[in-house]
């Protein structure tokens, strides 16, 4: 049995992690410089260990973003980090927007007032899989401007957006020498994979963009993440999924993780990504074991792509991105939960963590070693034991194998370590936590219908349980095919897609007029052949029409188009609407990518050769005119002269669709599913809840059984409750290949069922290693027992325990059954603990459950609880 002997130690670890964090979020906006050395930053005079959690504040809503930081700082994250999105707050040039989804200031500023630090990725190119990297696509049509090189056109700009976002932050005072929670700033992002692509101005380039950021006097750090040459005053970081290994360009920078990959984003028809929440805490804490500081999660929540803003092509409108708060703002457990308890076991060992140099290494195996801190480096940690020194020690114990458990002696004792994991050692002697055993809960998120018809007629009301669409009273109105305005112009030959939109619509129509001879239709038919249009490379959606009959549809990125056509003998009208699905975010050249066609468009199969079309006189139309007339919102709709939609009307092309419905009760996030539609976009009281096209996918991107050893690889849309009325919301369909719009329903993301399992040989409650009786040496950390939480979301309480068993049980979540061995008290006892509780605590022991059931056997608690909703029951927190 292993006991705390130093009080004295263990007191002042309480008083450093508690009552020093609690002391900077009570004073966190008194003035405080912030530095480095080759450890760690520096903060206020002492070196910290970081956890951040990446949260975009454009793909949340300001009325969420409270409760995702206050989830993030439960879940043991120190800092948040965020892009800043150039395209979103330079919308028009030199006409700024800084209000809601993009009130930076408001923000921060919440980050700050929850006693949180922020990482301000300023960029201003981000990548993010987000539309055009950031860049606003007016920034292309400055003459002679090349994106992120040595060109002075586009430093002239770049500078002017860098400046106007530090000129901010100062002003509003948000700097940690300030007061403010900002303690460190990026510049540029990922540039090193793109750098040889310019050569020698690209050197210059990182160069002049280290020097002008520095020379903006912001007083904290900068950083450039993947970027090994990044010059001596600014920290280069790391982007990956793992980053242990990394080590910056200088002996005197420390190593940050600037993006930790989560998860993954996910194209139109792809896979739902998934990173084993072992894998990735496995990669966190190697990081931290062999000498990183700073951990950046890439997402922490990833959130929605909102309007037009996802990148690609091809990205969804989900930005999920399989992180541990989901899209939604809930948890997703055991990964929310997992990584909660990894980060409390590395709080516990930030002291020695911090006060340590560098790591004492030592092999334990062939792919098993050992990193000891030692607060006294001069002393011999492997032979020296905690009670015969006055410094904190810390180890982690690390198995590398992918597949073979090992047993290593360490210090005297004996561990066992599961394949691709890390054992945590606060007091480098107990096991505080293992990234392979997830003790924490796993939530079943259930989707459920939300409303019954908004209609009066009592035999068509249907019950809660039956499929309830949004309504039985939609309304239509048709978008005219081609050219729809008097703001078309013609000009000779093809023009560049983003020249003519300047991106303020995917859609862009092109008519031109095709004269067909007796002799062609003669020679078709004499030939049995057709004529074909070829089209040297598009992207991303292209849609044929003749005299407003679709004759074909292709999508891809630069691809070769070859369609068959038909003709009639005299005038044709021929139309192509080109489709952005997001401007691409990443690569070299970006403002040279652009959009529609490239190379030759020709008619091929006339009798007298080809058609060239590419120097044709052509029609252009810029966008849709229900976009234009704004017939998706509030104030507009009724200009547009819609008709009732009959049940049984035939899926139609190119048609706008708009109906009213009341919003949920509750306080549960709302999706509107359009599993029933085809392709399109959606707007609810005049917001744009981004596009949808209901594409088959494959399934998730992990089977049903996940395994998380080894190197990783890489219908319903959210409709934020405070874009909602109580009654008569707008929803606004536009719809370009059919689908059937009295289908669409409103569901609710719930988080209603909660299972969690764990044997009496897991490890107690991280709470516990601060538990005073501990400390004082009255306990040892062998005599406290594991303990079972379950935890309901805010607003809910456990209503029921569907099932418990201490014993021997068998299955998973929801498919929980009793094994041979079992108390029979199971229920009782976890039900008394647990039901009408938001949150409850329940001890793995024979203790707990007031006997041994099957004496030699090691006993398992399995549990299966369900929660509701509660606006009116009083709530017991634990």
């Amino acid at each position: 049995m292993v006991v705390f002997e130093n009080k004295a130690i263990l007191k002042l670890l309480l008083v450093c992690l508690f009552v020093q964090f609690s002391v900077s979020a009570a004073n966190f906006f008194q003035p405080f410089n912030v530095t480095y050395d080759h450890r760690a930053l520096i903060i206020d005079g002492k070196r910290r260990m970081l956890i951040s959690g990446g949260i975009h504040y454009p793909r949340a809503t300001p009325q969420m973003w409270p409760d995702l930081i206050a989830k993030s700082k439960e879940g043991g994250a120190g800092v948040i980090e965020s892009y800043t999105f150039w395209n979103g707050h330079e919308p028009v040039r030199g006409q700024y927007n800084f209000e809601g989804r993009f009130d930076l200031v408001k923000f921060v500023k919440l980050v700050g007032d929850n006693g949180l630090y922020f990482l301000l990725r300023i960029g201003p190119y981000v990548c993010a899989e987000w539309n055009f990297g950031g860049f606003p696509v007016w920034l292309r049509d400055i003459p002679g401007i090349e994106f992120r090189t040595d060109n002075e056109p586009f430093k002239r700009e770049m500078q002017r957006f860098v400046t106007k976002i530090v000129d901010l932050m100062r002003e509003e005072k948000l700097f940690s020498w300030q007061g403010g929670p900002i303690i460190l700033l990026q510049i540029e992002n990922e540039y090193g994979n793109m750098e040889g692509s310019y050569g020698q101005k690209g050197k210059e380039y990182v160069k002049w963009a280290a020097n002008m950021a520095l020379g903006l006097g912001a007083g904290v750090p900068w950083v450039m993440c993947k970027q090994t040459d990044a010059p001596g005053d600014i920290i280069d970081t790391c982007n990956n999924y793992y980053c242990d290994g990394y080590k910056p360009n200088s002996p005197n920078k420390p190593t940050i993780w600037t993006e930790n990959w989560d998860g993954w984003y996910t194209s139109w028809g792809g896979r739902l990504p998934h990173r084993p929440v072992e894998d990735l805490a496995f990669a966190v804490a190697r990081f931290f074991q062999r000498g990183g500081s700073l951990m950046n999660y890439y997402m922490y929540f990833g959130g929605t792509n909102f309007g037009r803003t996802s990148g690609g092509p091809f990205y969804i409108t989900s930005y999920d991105y399989d992180a541990p708060i989901d899209e939604y703002g809930l948890r997703s457990e055991p990964k929310w939960g997992h990584l909660k308890d990894l980060h409390a076991a590395i709080k516990l060992c930030e002291r020695a963590l911090v006060a340590a140099d560098s790591p004492q290494y030592m092999k334990l195996g062939p792919r098993q070693e050992a990193h000891v801190y030692w607060e006294n480096t001069q002393s011999n940690v492997l032979n020296t034991t905690l009670s015969e020194s006055q410094s904190a020690c810390s180890a982690f114990l690390a198995n590398i194998d992918e597949h073979n458990t090992a047993t290593v002696t360490f210090r005297g004792k004996s561990y066992s370590l599961p394949p691709w994991s890390v054992s945590i050692l606060p007091d480098c002697s107990n096991v505080a936590f293992n990234t392979a055993k997830v003790g924490a809960q796993t939530s079943v998120k259930l989707v459920e219908n939300a409303l019954s018809p908004k209609i009066s007629a009592p035999e068509l009301v249907m019950t809660k349980n039956e499929v309830s669409s949004i309504s039985e009273s939609w309304m239509s109105v048709k978008e005219p095919i081609g050219i729809w305005s008097e703001s078309n112009f013609t000009i000779q030959g093809l023009l560049e897609h983003l020249k003519v939109t300047k991106d303020e619509s995917d859609y862009l129509w092109h008519m031109t007029r095709i004269y067909v001879s007796d002799d062609d239709v003669a020679f078709w038919e004499e030939n049995k052949v057709s004529p074909t249009l070829v089209i040297d490379s598009m992207r991303d959606v292209l849609r044929i029409f003749i005299n407003g009959e679709l004759m074909g549809s292709v999508s891809g990125h630069w691809v070769k188009v070859v369609q068959p056509v038909q003709f009639q003998q005299g005038y044709s009208d021929l139309m192509l609407l080109s489709q952005t699905v997001g401007l691409q975010n990443y690569g070299a050249f970006l403002e040279k990518d652009g959009a529609g066609f490239r190379g030759q468009i020709k008619l091929t199969g006339f009798k007298n050769g080809d058609i060239d079309l590419s120097k044709a006189s052509w029609i252009y139309q810029v966008g849709l005119k229900g976009e234009f007339q704004k017939i998706f919102t509030i104030e507009e709709n009724e200009k547009a002269g819609w008709t009732n939609l009959k049940l049984d009307a035939t899926p139609s092309t190119f048609t706008w669709y708009k109906a009213y419905f009341d919003s949920p009760d509750g306080s549960e996030p709302i999706a509107i599913d359009l599993g029933s539609m085809g392709k399109g976009q959606a707007w609810v009281n005049d917001h744009h809840i981004g596009r949808y096209w209901n594409l088959t996918a494959p399934k998730d991107g992990c089977p049903d059984s996940c395994d998380y050893r080894g190197t990783y690889g890489s219908n319903k849309y959210h409709v934020p409750r405070s874009w909602l009325q109580a009654s008569n919301n707008l929803l606004v369909i536009f719809e370009e290949i059919g689908g059937n719009p009295f289908e669409i329903s409103v569901k609710l993301r719930v988080p209603r069922i909660l299972c969690a399992q764990m044997s009496e040989s897991y490890y107690p409650p991280l709470r516990e290693w601060l538990h005073l009786d501990l400390i004082d040496g009255k306990v040892s950390i062998s005599d406290m027992k594991p303990q079972i939480h379950l935890q309901c979301e805010d607003g809910q309480i456990i209503s029921s325990i569907e099932f418990a068993s201490y014993g021997t049980p068998h299955g998973s979540c929801q498919n929980f059954s009793k094994g041979n061995c079992h108390s029979p008290n199971s229920l009782s006892v976890v039900s008394e603990a647990c039901v009408g509780r938001n949150s409850c605590y329940v001890e793995v022991s024979n203790s707990g459950f007031g006997s041994d059931p099957c004496r030699g056997v090691l006993k398992t608690l399995a549990v299966e609880a369900r929660c509701v909703s509660t606006s009116t029951i009083g709530v017991s927190q634990f």
